[in-house]
């Protein structure tokens, strides 16, 4: 397993310098200019003043020039200073959003794992039956309807009718003066409708997902075997089947993992929440390069980590795949 380990791991490094590579370029070629953003509010800003700033920016070199020094910086994992006008490094300004955004969404994965795989355990089972017919238009209506839309849902409902929920923000305005049970339980009225409602899109997915493996697993012959040697049927289902039918699941934990901090962007906006995901937004607006190179980082290396894990899941749950890997 630890062969196996350090092999994916070597595979990450050129993979991750692509990534890089094709980022900076497309970046770099989008249309508008940091400079011009920043100085077009003022009119009379003149020529001299943008090619200063243009040097201050290091954008006056040319692009091969200025994503070698990009990448030096990178190697003492030094992402550079933000191109708005506090210039703090790109770095402090990652960490401090950092754990509003890990909360909301490893909150919201707990509530995903936690309700759809005996969702979908419990759908394969009874298939065709009330309960499946049931959760098979819920989870429906859940993947299907526009997540921004059951947000706004969300806060006319709980928060301007009922009055039961804050509809924006991460405190209120007397947090400070609060115990410290109180400014725990403030917090978590904040971030209790964003994270249920950006749990009913992963909720349908991998229900959907565990029910469909569920039910090809269990016309298996392996199963009958097992029945016949006089396993309970807790035993055949849950020690056996749902062990098989994980498998693609772990596939799509792993790829949820970059989602953990850059997913939730629309969630972010709308109840005005302090995240990643509001901070990598303006910065794309505002074609700050340093903070959206930072991000992009941080997704590709998520993403590589979350590819890695789904692989250490494959070989966990079935050793053919590990072993298969050094034939």
């Amino acid at each position: 397993m630890l062969r196996y380990t350090a092999t994916r791991l070597l595979m990450m490094i050129p993979t991750l310098l692509g990534i890089t590579v094709i980022s900076f370029t497309v970046m770099h070629l989008a249309p508008g200019d940091p400079v011009n953003y920043i100085l077009d509010a003022n009119p009379k800003a003149s020529q001299t003043a943008r090619a200063r700033l243009r040097e201050l920016y290091g954008l006056d070199k040319p692009i091969h020039v200025q994503y070698w020094n990009w990448l030096k910086s990178l190697a003492r994992f030094d992402l550079g200073l933000s191109f708005a006008p506090d210039r703090r490094p790109v770095r402090d300004k990652i960490v401090e959003r950092l754990p509003v955004t890990l909360a909301l969404n490893v909150f919201s994965l707990a509530i995903i794992l936690a309700l759809s795989l005996p969702l979908g355990l419990v759908a394969a089972v009874r298939a065709g039956g009330l309960f499946d017919r049931g959760s098979t238009v819920f989870v429906f209506v859940c993947f299907a309807a526009p997540s921004f839309w059951i947000a706004l849902l969300g806060m006319y409902l709980f928060g301007v009718r009922l009055g039961w929920l804050p509809i924006s923000g991460l405190t209120s305005l007397d947090h400070g003066s609060m115990t410290e049970f109180g400014k725990l339980c403030d917090l978590a009225r904040h971030l209790a409708m964003p994270v249920l409602i950006s749990s009913l899109g992963g909720l349908a997915g991998i229900s959907r997902y565990l029910r469909s493996n569920m039910l090809e697993i269990i016309r298996q012959d392996f199963l009958t075997t097992a029945r016949a040697k006089g396993l309970s049927e807790r035993t055949v289902i849950v020690k056996h089947a749902l062990r098989n039918a994980l498998i693609p699941v772990i596939t799509i934990l792993g790829l949820s993992v970059p989602g953990l901090v850059g997913g939730s962007v629309i969630m972010e906006s709308i109840y005005a929440i302090p995240g990643l995901g509001q901070l990598f937004y303006a910065s794309v607006m505002g074609r700050d390069y340093p903070v959206v190179m930072g991000g992009l980082v941080m997704g590709a290396v998520l993403t590589l980590a979350g590819n890695l894990l789904a692989d250490l899941g494959y070989a966990a749950a079935d050793p053919r795949v590990r072993d298969a890997a050094f034939k």
